[in-house]
């Protein structure tokens, strides 16, 4: 017998049970274990740094990649899942040196004092604090639900991993893919490294910057100055060239306020006029082109030697968009600026060190950090009469993703690999690839492919992978090494550790030379798009199985991740093996908080995930994140109420199905059968074809990945068992007789139960879970868990496409119906006499078949129908103007009359035929707005091509119907208020407080039976009985006062 199951059941507790259960039984290893001879699905998991604790983006991509395994396994496939940890990097380098500077009272803020502290103290640290929060972590995953192996998790810090990249590496280099390189990189200071280009995009953030018009002077000519603007002044000391356009026209001005003549872009003046409210008398103009070569003085004294600088340059950059059209160049410290000087051969300057302070190079700004110089530049420029306008600008401006401090861009030395080279390559992956939602595949990833930069691996920084070349300082000779054992055999030395204290230490010799490692280690990005290999340590272990199961079948993670993790899997995979990483990826979007605002544990603007969890539980939020807009990469804004409305019109309905039906089967005893056997009522066949259905429409979506679209089917699908199967079979398991349509009933609802539980199993683990074991708890064939089932087929001759169409009808006219009702304050309970309706042929077949549930759905007597809805509505017609108006013109003024006077007759042709001719003008129906007005004595609504009114008038036997539905519906409310059971039988005394005895007489004379039969009462106003409880409700209007004693 099934287990009584509680009408008040706390979810979030019911799921802290189900989860030791299954902790105890093993049922995750059990699933895998039982498939594990079978075609694998392989997932890929995107390894999260462990120095923080999860958040709602976390738990989003977790439900995403918790769902899919567990749909691919019911559907039989073996689906290994492992959790892995980003273990290097930044990140962890930022804890370490906070800690430490608080534990050890130190100052590790730069790459000197790091490297005083000493490398393999600090990496060591590092290792002893990566792991930090995975107890927290592994809580928080399990509590939503969540299946990964923890146990057998990868690592990027293990040294099979390290040697794994190694290996990568050393195919990227025998492949001719890696250079060491100088160039201008978007670097952070407070890390003292340089960063990828797709790393300086990942933080963009507005902010206020100086911007300032400075004039330099012309050595040519008296009196003339060159204008030239920047937003970076502490750029200006080392500034080597100017750059104009060599095409655009450029204005020597005289400036009316000043008498200095000045040398601007000719598109620029009138804007210079307005900022410098003077007038600015054009004296020539000149092309770029003439410019070139024109010496100016420089406007710092520290590389005035500098070779072939100081002098105007072309530059296709210097456009008249902005500024003065003239640009400030400064090498060393922008990317066009060194290409361009390059290309003139302009020596490089580089006056900051790797913490972004000035050098002794720049003796007046010596020490001072580069961003607090510019307050100094800026007013010593004033003071020299050099600065002609200062201002500020808002924008976008790059922040380093670690430390949050803005980014400069620096000529650096730095280790690259040729994505440029391979970009055809990345381009035909990606064409593989099916993306979810397709536009970020196509248009926002397939845009960063194409415009895809060589990506700079080499972090100058301590905690990561080293890259393993080994460099003769002599003659520059390098060897890129691929493993432990290469290193071994090479150095003649046991390696135990691969990070950079335990190897920076070996060097070796060949060929008379001596190789000593190169400083820098790995990006972290290039480890984490290396997991697809490296957390099975290939090609030194499980090489075949690797090989055989390459590409993963699926990756999900968030849109940030197109410029990250997506991104270097795709630059790897593409340039290893000639293929992508992966073949399906769902992108999600951000989760922001109520306001639209960044979720921030300082503004405490969200509630914390396991609060929500343990009001809620986990299905709740589960079933929320993946009905929103966030699953289709979009930002969604958190709010409680969406997870109310979630357990509103999904998990509370389907688990009080489940109820219902467990109630009722205790008291019938019910036992299912082994297998189920078609019913013939109409119902029965109407919800098992639709289950069908249901069933081949959430695996069409799963195998595309439309996650999205998942929970809108079955919250529809729960819509239609509760609020419309089983309300409208209630009787059938009300009644006494425990005939053969209540079996079907019992079966029916029994074999949809339990089939649902697996289909929203993969979805909302938990209920399915407790829904499945209790109605099949003692079957021999059950599973331990519903996560051990096969996910349902869909039986086609089950599927009844006609009595779907029929039934679906049913539900618009009731729809239609229940809305007419609302809209004039007509209540349900209320009887009306009829409705009239307007339908086609089949729906008429439809409806005359299911007539009985339009009867008792509406609360009516009879249905009449109707070929037209001309009975029902008069028509009007009114020129459509938006369509008329530009295709006729000044003609409409003469046809407007026309439509004015068109008869009913005409419209009716118009409606009929489509089209209708008014003074030498065929017209169609678009060509009209058609009003309908009811006639009068009755409502009307039109919907999906179904018309239908209703008649108002009240008769007194239907109000006295009314009085007796709603009296019914008080005494249900009064048997639930004094806790009686749905069986339980009683004796009732109806009074009207106000002694209206003779419409109580007529009432019950007449509806008598229909109250008995409705609330189990064998006795209405037959004899005196001492009642367990008195109750005064209100019924129409009328005060009743109800006697109620149980039998």
């Amino acid at each position: 017998m099934f287990k009584e199951v509680n009408p008040k059941a706390n979810f979030s507790e019911m799921e802290k049970d189900i989860l030791k259960y299954w902790e105890k039984e093993k049922i995750f290893e059990k699933s895998l274990e039982q498939r594990v001879d079978a075609k694998p699905y392989i997932f890929y998991d995107g390894p999260p740094f462990a120095t923080g604790l999860p958040h709602y983006g976390h738990l989003l991509a977790g439900t995403i990649k918790d769902i899919v395994p567990r749909y691919w396994t019911m559907q039989g496939r073996y689906v290994p899942r492992v959790f892995g940890w980003d273990c290097h990097g930044l990140p962890v380098e930022n804890e370490a040196a906070k800690d430490l500077n608080k534990l050890e009272g130190l100052n590790l803020s730069g790459k000197y004092e790091i490297e005083k502290y000493g490398v393999g103290k600090f990496n060591e640290y590092c290792r002893s604090i990566v792991l930090k929060y995975t107890s927290e972590w592994e809580h928080i995953v399990k509590r939503t639900g969540r299946w990964v192996d923890f146990k057998n998790g990868y690592r990027t810090m293990d040294k099979g991993f390290m040697e794994s990249i190694w290996w990568a590496f050393k195919q990227l280099w025998d492949k001719g893919l890696v250079y060491e390189g100088h160039r201008v990189m978007p670097f952070s200071w407070k890390l003292s490294t340089p960063l990828s280009n797709f790393e300086a995009n990942m933080n963009y953030k507005s902010v206020q910057d100086p911007a300032i018009t400075l004039r330099f002077k012309a050595l040519d000519r008296e009196n003339t100055y060159f204008l030239a603007w920047t937003t970076t002044p502490w750029t200006l000391p080392s500034n080597l060239a100017l750059a104009v356009g060599a095409n655009l026209d450029y204005n020597l001005v005289r400036c009316k306020l000043t008498g200095d003549r000045y040398i601007l872009a000719a598109g620029r003046r009138a804007h210079y006029e307005s900022l410098l409210k003077t007038e600015l008398t054009v004296l020539e103009t000149i092309k770029g082109e003439k410019l070139v070569d024109r010496p100016y003085e420089p406007l710092f004294p520290y590389f005035k030697d500098n070779e072939n600088s100081f002098k105007v340059i072309a530059s296709e950059h210097a456009t008249d968009e902005d500024g003065t059209g003239i640009v400030h160049m400064a090498p060393a410290f922008g990317e066009e600026d060194f290409m361009i000087c390059k290309q003139y051969q302009i020596p490089l300057v580089d006056p900051v060190d790797m913490e972004g302070r000035f050098t002794d190079i720049v003796t007046d700004y010596k020490g001072i950090h580069v961003k607090d110089a510019d307050k100094q530049i800026i007013n010593r420029l004033k003071e020299e009469g050099k600065l002609i306008h200062q201002g500020t600008i808002q924008h976008n401006y790059p922040f380093c993703w670690r430390s949050e401090t803005p980014l400069i861009y620096k000529a650096i030395t730095t280790w690259f690999v040729r994505v440029e080279d391979i970009r055809d390559k990345l381009l035909a992956a990606n064409e593989q690839i099916h993306w979810v939602p397709e536009a970020v595949g196509r248009k926002r990833f397939g845009n960063w492919l194409e415009q895809a930069r060589d990506w700079n691996i080499s972090r100058n920084r301590y905690w990561g992978t080293p890259i393993p070349i080994w460099r003769c300082e002599e003659t520059g000779d390098m060897i890129a090494v691929g493993s432990t054992r290469e290193l071994e055999e090479l150095s003649g030395q046991t390696i135990t550790d691969l990070h950079s204290h335990f190897i920076d230490c070996i060097t070796f010799e060949k060929d008379g030379k001596t190789y000593k490692r190169i400083s820098e280690v790995f990006d972290c990005w290039f480890e984490s798009g290396s997991m697809p290999y490296s957390q099975n340590h290939y090609p030194f272990e499980h090489k075949e199985e690797f090989e055989a199961t390459f590409p993963a079948d699926f990756i999900a993670e968030g849109l940030d991740q197109t410029r990250g993790w997506f991104y270097t899997l795709t630059v790897l995979s593409a340039a290893l093996f000639d293929k992508p990483a992966f073949k399906n990826v769902v992108v999600n979007g951000i989760i922001l908080a109520e306001d639209g605002q960044k979720m921030s544990k300082s503004k405490k603007n969200y509630p914390d995930p396991l609060e929500i969890i343990e009001e809620y539980g986990a299905d709740c939020l589960r079933a929320y994140l993946i009905d929103s807009p966030v699953v289709r990469a979009e930002p969604v804004r958190f709010q409680r109420e969406g997870i109310e409305q979630v357990f509103r019109n999904m998990l509370s309905p389907f688990y009080n199905a489940y109820g219902f039906f467990v109630t009722y089967a205790k008291l019938d005893r019910f036992e299912p059968g082994a297998t189920y056997q078609p019913s013939n009522h109409k119902l029965d066949r109407w919800i098992v074809s639709r289950f069908q259905t249901l069933v081949k429409r959430v695996t069409k979506h799963m195998e595309g990945s439309y996650l999205y679209k998942v929970i809108p089917e079955l919250e529809h699908f729960t819509d239609l068992l509760t609020n419309w199967y089983i309300r409208r079979s209630r009787r059938r398991f009300w009644r006494a007789e425990n005939d053969a349509d209540k079996q079907h009933a019992y079966n029916t609802l029994y074999y949809v139960l339990v089939e649902f539980s697996k289909v929203m199993a993969p979805f909302l683990p938990f209920i399915s879970e407790a829904i499945y074991r209790n109605l099949t708890g003692n079957l021999k064939s059950g599973r331990p868990s519903v996560h051990l089932c096969d996910y349902p087929k869909p039986v086609e001759e089950w599927i009844d496409s006609q009595i779907e169409k029929e039934m679906h009808y049913v539900r618009i006219l009731v729809s239609q119906g229940r809305s007419l009702r609302a809209k004039h304050n007509l209540k349900i309970r209320q009887p009306l006499s009829s409705l009239k309706t307007v339908v086609n042929d089949d729906q008429k077949e439809a409806l005359k078949d299911m007539r009985d549930i339009v009867l008792e759905e509406l609360n009516i007597k009879q249905i009449d129908y109707m070929h037209d809805e001309t009975e029902l509505v008069d028509y009007s017609v009114r020129p459509n103007l938006k369509i008329l108006g530009p295709r006729l013109g000044k003609s409409l003024r003469v046809l407007n009359p026309a439509i004015r006077d068109m008869s009913h007759d005409d419209i009716v042709t118009l409606i009929d035929t489509g089209q209708i001719e008014l003074k030498g003008h065929v017209l169609t129906t678009d060509d009209f707005l058609i009003d309908r007005k009811e006639k009068e004595g009755q409502v009307v609504s039109s919907e999906d091509g179904i018309t239908i009114a209703l008649d108002t008038l009240l008769t007194e036997e239907l109000l006295l119907e009314g009085d007796a539905r709603e009296l019914v519906n008080r005494i249900q409310n009064f048997r639930k208020d004094v806790g009686y059971r749905v069986e339980d039988r009683i004796k009732l005394k109806v009074t009207w407080k106000e002694k209206d005895d003779a419409h109580l007489s007529k009432c019950i004379a007449l509806f008598g039976d229909y109250i008995k039969r409705e609330t189990l009462c064998v006795s209405l106003n037959e004899e005196s009985f001492v009642s367990d409880e008195s109750k005064e409700w209100d019924v129409n209007d009328k005060a009743v006062v109800l006697d109620i004693v149980k039998v």
